[in-house]
């Protein structure tokens, strides 16, 4: 029964959400629900410091169609989701970015670094095992997907509670970057 509920509560806000995106007059605006059964926050208010990271010197924040960021989440008594997503622009070098962002993720642990084809594709979530005790049994480590391509991915902690980093060269001088946090607890059967 819980799994019901919590199914159709969670598509009726997935649809919600769905048509706040879509409604390009409320780009820049965020869309808040507070409730006794939880709360649920999205809007484009995502930075490297909500992140949990500070800005690279001089870095812009990129905006266009495809890379708008992200600041999406959804807390309950039994099941919480964070994820933020922010992408910014350089013109230094790709290797002075990853190394900047390779001293500051040491605060989180252990710094992975991975090679993929495009930013994002190495941020992934499982939800499984039962998190009741607010650490999942089955949580793991993080690791590389692929290793191969352009793109250098800085990743640190597990799957239900990650940083990531991705840096692309651009054509001309300079990179893209990414900066990802996604952070999860619940239990299954209650999910």
């Amino acid at each position: 029964m819980h799994r019901r509920l919590a199914f159709t509560i969670g598509s009726i806000l997935l649809l919600a959400i769905v048509g706040w995106t879509q409604d390009s007059a409320k780009q820049d605006k965020s869309f808040d629900v507070r409730s006794s059964v939880g709360d649920l926050h999205v809007g484009p208010d995502a930075d490297a410091k909500k992140a949990g990271l500070p800005l690279y010197p001089g870095a812009r924040p990129v905006h266009d169609e495809n890379t708008d960021p992200l600041n999406f989440g959804i807390l309950t008594e039994s099941f919480g989701l964070k994820l933020v997503v922010a992408k910014y622009e350089s013109d230094d070098a790709p290797e002075k970015v990853i190394s900047y962002y390779r001293g500051k993720l040491k605060k989180y642990g252990k710094v992975l670094e991975c090679h993929s084809q495009k930013q994002g594709e190495g941020v992934r979530f499982q939800s499984d095992g039962d998190q009741s005790n607010g650490k999942n049994s089955n949580d793991k480590e993080l690791t590389c997907d692929q290793n191969s391509g352009p793109v250098t991915e800085l990743k640190v902690g597990t799957e239900h509670n990650q940083h990531v980093v991705a840096v692309e060269p651009r054509d001309s001088k300079g990179c893209t970057f990414s900066i990802v946090y996604l952070y999860g607890r619940g239990k299954d059967d209650e999910i």
